[in-house]
């Protein structure tokens, strides 16, 4: 079978050039709606792809495979994880469950030093302030936050996100360190500066900020 035959259904809107890409290669049907897809759509799309294309929003079990086509080969998970999809269950009935593992850490780490940068430089509180037309100027007082560089940083979760999280930190400034439930190989300790807390209670009550 060619992929320009393969039928694959879509269950959420996705970025522009990922549904034009899908176009281009497979007889694909895309979401019209952003809102994610109703039990009843779900079980008509699995009856019908040769792919399903889930989100994380999308809870794909075992009752709902069981209603999948003979035709339901591939169950690729827009995301990283697969916690929304029953894979055992999958598996059983022939199919194969991708994911994108790693794809987003960096986003999702440049999200976490955001909110640690807002939430210490009080900036949320500032754009309120501008956007509400209270701001009455600058005073060696006004939302006086607080430095990075120098803090504690506790990371819980040391993966790929962790890692991400720990890098862009370090370039702040700020002391790492880190939980997990396995110690890192030394070389990638020795790599990010970062100190391994057996502990997360003695972690915790020792940071000035907690990722």
């Amino acid at each position: 079978m060619s992929s320009a035959s393969l039928s694959v259904v879509v269950t959420r809107r996705l970025p522009e050039p990922v549904e034009s890409r899908l176009a281009e290669l497979f007889d694909v049907k895309l979401r019209e709606s952003d809102a994610p897809m109703s039990r009843q759509e779900l079980a008509r799309a699995v009856k019908e792809a040769d792919v399903l294309v889930p989100t994380l929003s999308d809870r794909i079990d075992a009752g709902l495979i069981a209603q999948a086509g003979d035709n339901l080969k591939l169950i690729a998970n827009y995301g990283a994880g697969v916690d929304h999809i029953d894979v055992q269950t999958a598996r059983q009935h022939g199919i194969l469950v991708s994911n994108t593992p790693g794809v987003s850490a960096d986003d999702t780490a440049d999200m976490a030093m955001a909110l640690i940068l807002g939430v210490t430089r009080r900036i949320p509180e500032g754009l309120a302030m501008m956007q509400s037309g209270d701001w009455e100027g600058w005073s060696p007082r006004a939302l006086l936050g607080g430095r990075v560089n120098g803090r504690r940083l506790g990371i819980l979760g040391m993966g790929r996100i962790g890692q991400a999280v720990a890098r862009r930190a370090a370039a702040f400034g700020m002391q790492i360190h880190y939980h997990n439930r396995k110690r890192l190989r030394a070389e990638i300790e020795d790599d990010l500066e970062a100190t391994y807390w057996e502990s997360l209670d003695q972690m915790v009550a020792r940071m000035d900020v907690i990722s």
